[in-house]
């Protein structure tokens, strides 16, 4: 059921116009690799790969994880790429699931300095269908001159992000558009658990100043000064920082450390490039590659953590706060990502007046205490609406009991997500007119 859940969404959020590598007489020397990776990462790849195996050529063809799924699913009878490449590990459970990728071991000189996992996360699929080239953590990272500018601290943890002086100073990408940032909500939701979780998650929401489309778009606007703290996968913090921008990133303790992903397409049409390509990511100068200032990611072999530059940090001696459990994000990935949009991106706006009111309204109280008035009520109806404008409609068991319905009736599932977005709608115009109610009792004489 799992895969057939990863599925629907996947295919929903990817709508898009398709690449496919041409098939020349000449592509018995090509290889083609689809990939979330940002332009950055794969023109260096490419470029070291053909170097690395003369007369051969890649071929890349980008895509969002989500949209490089639908390719890889559409194509299944015809495959026209080799190699799939990501760093969400969601993506490679359902190719797995959906018999869209085949095993590969690469040779054993390929495979030594690699342990068997990484802060207790199998570094490689078990039954051998897919394999980790690097490592990846997910945290928080800020532009310096834009703290300092608006003299704010430097956040340390998730719940950092709650506190009302980032209003408005916070960017994220919405799950249902990025893997990476589901990665990072269902860590927060593992970490918390679901209801504390989401309560964060929504507060969260009501301090961002933008929710993006795509996850490129928080490091561009921390970097451009655009915003000054984003949620983000780590290399685009570290890549930052090694490029001289005024950038810093950290983990916080609740976090999860997992690895980056490849895989050979199941009856790709040029299965000897996709193992050449998979040994090339696997050997010591495919994993070297991983530290050029503009990649900064951090590699799977663990003997060249002694020569890494400066500030990279080495993932095998970090303590994850979470044990990520890939299973339980894949089973409600569908529900997870709806609820965000629908309770989130979608009433983004509402959520932000809503905060926006109770932030206003707590300072009116502060101000009213200090001067001896007396503010019972007011801090009674403040309460009400702080849970007002955090309230979680959907429980985890709730969640798992209507996730199979929403994904076999497309009007089950409609009916589901005009219901949370109302349900929401409503909270989020209470919590507005409470936190009025108490800023008007505050300002009392």
């Amino acid at each position: 059921m799992r895969s057939v859940t990863l599925l629907t969404v996947l295919v929903m959020a990817s709508g898009g116009i398709f690449f496919s590598p041409a098939r020349t007489s000449a592509q018995a020397q090509q290889v083609a690799v689809i990939t979330s990776f940002p332009k950055e990462l794969f023109d260096a790849y490419k470029a070291a790969f053909e170097k690395a195996n003369p007369g051969w050529t890649m071929a890349v063809v980008p895509k969002p994880t989500s949209a490089a799924i639908t390719h890889v699913r559409e194509r299944a009878a015809r495959p026209d790429v080799d190699v799939f490449w990501a760093s969400a590990v969601d993506a490679f459970f359902f190719l797995k699931a959906n018999n869209l990728i085949e095993r590969y071991a690469p040779p054993a000189e390929f495979r030594r300095g690699i342990p068997e996992k990484v802060a207790g996360f199998p570094i490689n699929d078990p039954d051998g269908f897919f394999l980790g080239f690097a490592v990846s953590g997910y945290g928080i990272m800020w532009n310096k001159t834009y703290l300092a500018r608006n003299r704010l601290p430097a956040p340390k943890e998730w719940d950092d992000l709650i506190k009302p002086v980032y209003f408005g100073h916070l960017v994220i990408t919405a799950p249902s558009r990025s893997g990476t940032t589901h990665l990072t909500v269902e860590t927060i939701l593992q970490g918390y658990g679901w209801q504390k979780g989401w309560e964060l998650l929504i507060q969260m929401g009501g301090s961002m100043g933008a929710i993006t489309e795509r996850s490129f778009g928080v490091p561009e606007a921390v970097i451009a000064g655009h915003y000054g703290i984003g949620v983000v996968i780590d290399f685009f913090g570290l890549s930052a920082i090694a490029s001289g921008q005024p950038i810093d990133f950290v983990y916080p303790s609740l976090t999860s450390v997992v690895p980056a992903n490849v895989a050979m397409i199941k009856g790709g049409p040029n299965p000897e490039g996709g193992r050449r390509f998979i040994n090339f990511l696997l050997s010591d100068e495919g994993q070297r590659l991983l530290f050029k200032p503009e990649i900064a990611r951090l590699p799977v072999r663990t003997t060249l953590y002694a020569e890494a530059p400066k500030g990279i940090p080495n993932p095998f001696k970090m303590q994850a706060g979470v044990q990520f459990n890939a299973d339980l994000s894949a089973d409600r990935y569908n529900v997870t990502n709806r609820m965000y949009d629908q309770i989130i991106t979608f009433r983004h706006a509402d959520l932000k007046k809503a905060w926006e009111a109770i932030y206003r309204a707590e300072r009116a109280v502060e101000t009213a205490r200090a001067v001896g008035r007396d503010v019972t009520e007011a801090e009674r109806l403040l309460i009400q609406a702080r849970a007002s404008a955090r309230y979680v409609h959907v429980s985890e068991k709730m969640a798992a009991e209507v996730s199979g319905g929403m994904e076999r009736d497309a009007a089950y599932r409609s009916a589901k997500e005009r219901e949370w977005g109302e349900v929401a709608r409503t909270s989020y115009a209470r919590a507005l007119q409470q936190a009025n109610q108490v800023e008007e009792l505050a300002r009392r004489r």
